[in-house]
């Protein structure tokens, strides 16, 4: 016993505050930091009128408000809520659980990859921006729908037709799984870290993003720079040859 306190207590204590820590900063980076102050002034005065004080009428006030609140806040914050939680399953401790059961695909006809590194090395000549994501053991059906569907064998004029600057899908992600280029013109998540280099463009942060909430490996091709870069772990490799990023590809990740 600390204080009258038990180690449950202080179990349950720190339990709360961490929970709290990741609703502030979940709030923090979706901008809506200020909403969650206000609701999270409107929980203390509810707990206080009704708890502490114990005033009725305004607490049945306050009981009934609430009550309607939690619907209200599960719509008005259902992106945030699916962030966090996809955020949550996306931790590498997870990963590594779900890696026993899954298969890697990044290990399927690794030879299949080749023509990717080819056609990343070629548009990195040219100065061709892209911006593909290969699939692991974490499905990206939720980014694929976003997307036109390919299913086509991986092929290096294809990719490089694909992401041609004319080209209606060249602006979006292509996502690769197993030896299929399964769709392209996908649209991925944005990463929000404000420690992203600012000569990194959008295609970077929504590699990073992707490599954030998935463990995919994504690549990137700048089209200022025509370096190549990879994000994977929620980290950057930048500025890759093309040998580094094939052995990025076939090398078996844990």
């Amino acid at each position: 016993m600390l204080l009258g306190l038990s180690i449950l207590n202080i179990v349950d204590i720190f339990l709360v505050s961490l929970l709290l820590f990741y609703l502030y900063k979940m709030m923090k980076d979706s901008g809506s930091l200020n909403l969650f102050l206000g609701i999270f002034i409107f929980v203390l005065v509810w707990l206080v009128v009704a708890h502490v004080i114990k005033m009725p009428l305004l607490g049945s006030i306050m009981d009934a408000l609430a009550n309607v609140g939690v619907l209200a806040l599960i719509i008005i914050f259902q992106e945030e809520i699916r962030h966090f939680f996809r955020e949550l399953g996306s931790q590498k401790r997870f990963r590594k659980f779900v890696s026993l059961f899954s298969k890697d695909k990044s290990q399927v006809q690794g030879q299949s990859y080749l023509p990717i590194v080819r056609a990343c090395q070629s548009m990195a000549e040219g100065k061709v921006g892209a911006l593909i994501a290969v699939e692991r053991t974490q499905h990206l059906g939720e980014y694929i729908q976003t997307g036109e569907r390919i299913d086509a064998n991986i092929n290096r004029m294809l990719i490089e037709n694909i992401f041609f600057k004319n080209s209606p899908l060249h602006d979006g992600a292509m996502i690769v799984s197993g030896d299929k280029i399964v769709a392209a013109g996908c649209v991925l998540p944005i990463s929000h870290r404000e420690d992203i280099p600012k000569r990194l463009g959008l295609r970077h942060r929504a590699a990073l993003g992707l490599s954030e909430v998935s463990d995919s490996i994504v690549i990137v091709v700048s089209e200022e720079t025509g370096h190549i870069s990879v994000a994977h772990d929620g980290e950057f490799e930048l500025d890759l040859t093309a040998e580094a990023l094939e052995s990025i590809l076939s090398k078996e990740k844990q």
